[in-house]
């Protein structure tokens, strides 16, 4: 059975709901609180729509290509460290994304569906955490189920913005973006060992 603790707190390093909220509010500051409830929910089924093909056709993608899923494994942890540093030294998630606000056209499906909530981070964990060699059918539905939580308090969270603005700010969001930026290079490293282990068939005891 999977760690369902470990399982949410890998997807909610990822997809980083509290980061989301000072993007919400920049994207919706137009519109009336009825439409920004309905926006709320078009971001967060589009993220949902599009985290839930990777955890169907992720693997097989890479089975078409003849791609091991433990040099994935590995390449995909290095991608994750990388991300989880700019998480952590670079901009942050609020700073990066409110930036892109003002090049692209604001819509609640970018850059708030995509990349702020179904971030790139997060489509590989989902990819990862639904390995089929490694996980049941079960275990692997049991793994959705746990994303869906997270999209879930993501929702809720957008919904309660204006008052969690008041209370963190964007400073605030920033400070928990470089927290779960650290959680995250924590679990990318994790990754790229398994994969290690996996791809050598290495017999390594805890």
């Amino acid at each position: 059975m999977i760690d369902i603790a470990a399982t949410f707190i890998t997807f909610f390093a990822v997809v980083d709901p509290i980061g989301t909220v000072p993007v919400f509010l920049a994207v919706t500051r137009q519109f009336d609180e009825k439409a920004q409830r309905r926006i709320a929910l078009m971001a967060t089924l589009t993220a949902a729509a599009v985290l839930l093909f990777f955890v169907v056709a992720g693997e097989l993608i890479l089975n078409a290509m003849s791609i091991p899923l433990s040099a994935f494994q590995i390449s995909g942890g290095i991608v994750l460290f990388l991300f989880a540093l700019t998480m952590i030294f670079g901009e942050s998630k609020p700073d990066e994304e409110l930036r892109l606000l003002n090049n692209q056209r604001e819509t609640a499906i970018f850059p708030l569906a995509v990349p702020s909530i179904a971030s790139p981070g997060a489509m590989l964990a989902a990819v990862l955490l639904t390995e089929d060699s490694l996980y049941t059918l079960t275990e692997q539905a049991l793994t959705f189920v746990v994303l869906l939580s997270v999209l879930i308090v993501t929702y809720l969270l957008m919904l309660m913005s204006g008052k969690i603005n008041k209370v963190i700010g964007l400073s605030g969001a920033s400070v928990v973006s470089r927290i779960m930026g650290v959680i995250l290079a924590a679990v990318a490293i994790t990754n790229v060992l398994e994969g290690i282990t996996s791809y050598f068939n290495l017999n390594v005891t805890p």
